[in-house]
């Protein structure tokens, strides 16, 4: 077998790079990161606490953007050492190390290119995904927590942090509903893609006479809110419960009544936080919930009227937009993107960066349309 021409490959990379780094700008993220690091680092920040997360959370974000691109790009001018060393030396386990960081970098740099895509004016925020059963009863419920799993596999491989904030389990398998945060760069422009129902079909476990069954769970995903947002919400239209927290199987988690729901009266959004010890940090961080959910919703009627002015009869995108099936055939296939595999277990797993990837090119395709 030839030896691998290695030289070709990381020039491209590097101009690929140098593309990404433009795009980004790289020296304005430099620039903001030293303004939020004085703000920071001023004695009074947090005298005003909902200032302080804000800054703080900047900082975070553009500080791992930075971190990531410098990374990447000693990465890549590490890659001709390695690959000189191991040929000067003979090493065949070297060089097969080379091409594998070769290779590693190469998907790295693609995921960071498809990034540049992300221009939405939330893209670069946190998220919060709210996954549902729908039709289908047991068999949703169980859909569902399985789609929470292929979620949070999908994070842990990407090392996002991820936050649960509330569970509502069923009574036989799988869950009702549940929401969490994901804190990472663009984490809403890469999961606002997700957003719709998915449909599997499968033989059901929950059926004696192993039938195949069609079962739903849908996926809301929105931006989490910032303080220049100006999202008020007006104690007299909401609805404050206090119910006690639960796991599954009715299993007690708090022995008091801290969890809280809130009822949105005009809009009719109910959210749930039952994570936090305190029933004031849980209504605290359901209200931020509320916020953002509103939020997303503003910018849905916002989008709507865009497109009523521009004649877009298209109907929403976020209804069905992807079918995972186990029998009688293997394939999980994106309705919008018509992109598919044929490995459901894979997917499931967190393995879903083509769905992710075809997706934001789609919604790009959409926006420039």
């Amino acid at each position: 077998m030839p030896p691998r021409e290695f030289a070709p490959e990381v020039e491209k990379l590097s101009g690929t790079l140098a593309g990404i780094e433009k795009v980004l700008n790289l020296p304005k993220l430099q620039n903001d990161f030293k303004v939020l690091e004085e703000e920071a680092s001023a004695p009074d920040l947090w005298d005003d606490p909902e200032k302080a997360q804000s800054v703080t959370s900047k900082l975070s974000r553009v500080q791992s953007s930075i971190n990531r691109l410098t990374t990447i790009r000693r990465r890549v001018e590490d890659i001709p050492i390695l690959f000189e060393l191991a040929q000067d030396e003979g090493d065949e386990s070297a060089l097969a190390d080379a091409g594998r960081e070769l290779d590693d970098v190469t998907r790295t740099i693609r995921e960071l290119e498809v990034q540049t895509l992300l221009s939405g004016e939330y893209d670069d925020r946190d998220c919060l995904i709210t996954i549902r059963s729908e039709a289908g009863g047991v068999e949703a419920a169980d859909w569902a927590e399985m789609i929470m799993r292929m979620y949070l596999r999908y994070c842990e491989r990407k090392n996002y942090k991820v936050d649960v904030l509330e569970t509502s389990y069923a009574e036989e398998a799988g869950i009702k509903s549940t929401t969490f945060r994901v804190s990472a760069p663009y984490a809403y422009g890469i999961f606002s893609v997700e957003q719709g129902t998915h449909r599997l079909v499968r033989i059901s476990p929950f059926d004696s006479q192993s039938r195949r069954h069609t079962s739903f769970a849908g996926v809301e995903v929105v931006p989490v809110v910032e303080q220049s947002d100006h999202i008020d919400i007006d104690e007299k239209d909401i609805r404050v419960d206090v119910y006690r927290s639960s796991g599954p199987g009715g299993q007690g988690v708090n022995t008091t009544d801290s969890a809280v729901r809130i009822t949105h009266m005009a809009s009719g959004i109910v959210v749930s936080c039952q994570n936090e010890r305190s029933q004031i940090q849980n209504k605290a961080t359901a209200m931020a919930v509320l916020q953002s959910k509103l939020l997303e919703r503003r910018r849905q009627e916002e989008r709507a009227r865009m497109d009523a002015l521009k004649g877009d009869n298209s109907g929403s995108w976020g209804n069905q937009m992807r079918s995972y099936v186990l029998a009688p055939y293997q394939m999980v296939k994106d309705l919008r993107t018509d992109y598919e595999v044929g490995n459901p277990a894979g997917a499931l797993d967190g393995d879903i960066d083509g769905f992710i990837e075809a997706g934001i090119r789609w919604r790009r395709s959409r926006e420039d349309a």
